[in-house]
């Protein structure tokens, strides 16, 4: 059997970066090469009904081996990787961490003061890019975290399991991945994503998610004669930007604080688009910036004249509603853990997976650790030692409910 990091460290040299100016599912063809790859795989190791469909979802099941009636259980994890920053030719390799810093390049080092979390991991082997690229951890750990896993239990005759189901899903990263994920088909009662921070992530509340684009017009007059006349759509963006409040911003906020984030800023004189994302885990909260969007909207128009549109439109919503009916999936997951010797954090994630939308889709979907540490960047790192035990409470989570 291969184990999780030769598999992992497999998957990075895919280039599967998401493409959110695409309208065609996957995004992006690349996505479906590494779809091939893990089905070739898949089919090769032993998994039943193994299909790529036409949008480049993945799927495959392991058949149960006791005839005890056992709830169908799902694996789901995403193939694409972040826009935010290059996934093509990645670099991944491993260390063994000392403490201290650690240079990726000349330019570019995971400091300690920085990301402090690094020195949990000393003297642990851990994976690491050559900060160009991110290392893409998010989530094809998630991929090969349960392929070993599910691997190790189907040459494992001796644990006995009721049907398990498979998922990997294009598009996640640019908020696709659940749009063509057919439920019924999976066939699972309910599953987990794979697709977690560091070691011991357990989740079941995510943010309620929307994205607002405004559209801004401008007039352009030559500087000369501009008094009176000229409309500059670049400084109504940024004065549009300022109207937001500072506080509440990724970087000035944290655990079940909300954000608005201009995720991308373009324009000139004759017109301009700002991008924004808006998160909160709570309801109210979440309308009332989503109003506050509007309303700023308002404002300029008053001022300006009718320069500006806004297309607001929700992206996902907090799981916690179904998963509060359904907690008996998280405490499965909890004793797994505990039994696998990981410490349980759970804890509500800022961001959302998959399995949010899942989740309102029929399918009760919480979310696990695979290990990695700052997603979406060039200073991406994974310790061997969780992955390895993200294979082990996928094992545990398949005995528990077979058990049960």
């Amino acid at each position: 059997m291969k184990d999780v990091i030769t598999r992992f460290i497999e998957y990075t040299k895919f280039y599967t970066t998401s493409d959110e100016e695409s309208q065609t599912c996957p995004s992006s063809e690349r996505q479906l090469r590494l779809a091939n790859y893990i089905a070739d795989e898949l089919k090769e190791i032993g998994f039943e009904n193994t299909d790529i469909d036409k949008n480049g979802y993945v799927t495959a099941e392991l058949s149960a081996n006791t005839d005890k009636k056992i709830p169908v259980v799902g694996f789901i994890a995403h193939m694409d990787t972040s826009p935010e920053i290059t996934g093509e030719n990645v670099k991944a390799k491993i260390i063994k961490y000392t403490g201290g810093d650690i240079k990726l390049s000349e330019e570019y080092s995971i400091k300690e003061n920085e990301f402090p979390e690094i020195k949990n991991y000393k003297n642990q082997e851990i994976i690491i890019t050559d900060g160009n690229t991110l290392l893409g951890a998010d989530d094809k750990a998630g991929i090969a975290e349960i392929i070993t896993a599910l691997e190790y239990i189907k040459n494992t005759p001796e644990i006995k399991h009721g049907k398990i189901k498979i998922g990997f899903t294009p598009d996640e990263e640019i908020g696709r991945g659940a749009d063509l994920f057919d439920v019924e088909k999976f066939g699972a009662d309910f599953a987990y994503t794979i697709d977690g921070g560091p070691i011991g992530e357990l989740e079941y509340e995510n943010f309620n998610a929307a994205s607002a684009k405004f559209k801004i017009r401008g007039k352009s007059v030559h500087p000369g004669t501009a008094k009176n006349k000229m409309v500059n759509a670049s400084l109504i963006a940024a004065q549009l930007i300022s109207m937001f409040p500072e506080s509440q911003t990724p970087q000035n906020t944290e655990e079940y604080e909300g954000f608005f984030h201009v995720v991308s800023l373009k324009g000139s004189i004759e017109e301009a688009e700002v991008v924004m994302i808006i998160r909160d885990h709570d309801k109210k909260s979440f309308e009332d910036k989503k109003w506050l969007c509007r309303k700023n909207t308002e404002i300029l128009n008053k001022k300006y004249g009718h320069y500006i549109e806004a297309e607001i439109k929700d992206s996902y919503y907090n799981m916690k509603e179904i998963i509060e009916k359904n907690m008996e999936i998280v405490e499965t997951a909890k004793k797994a853990m505990e039994k696998a010797g990981v410490k349980p954090l759970i804890k509500a994630i800022r961001g959302g997976t998959d399995g949010a939308r899942l989740s309102f889709m029929g399918l009760p979907c919480p979310n696990i650790f695979t290990g990695g540490h700052n997603f979406h960047g060039r200073y991406e790192y994974l310790p061997v030692e969780s992955a390895k035990k993200a294979v082990d409470v996928i094992v545990q989570i398949v005995k528990e409910i077979s058990d049960n």
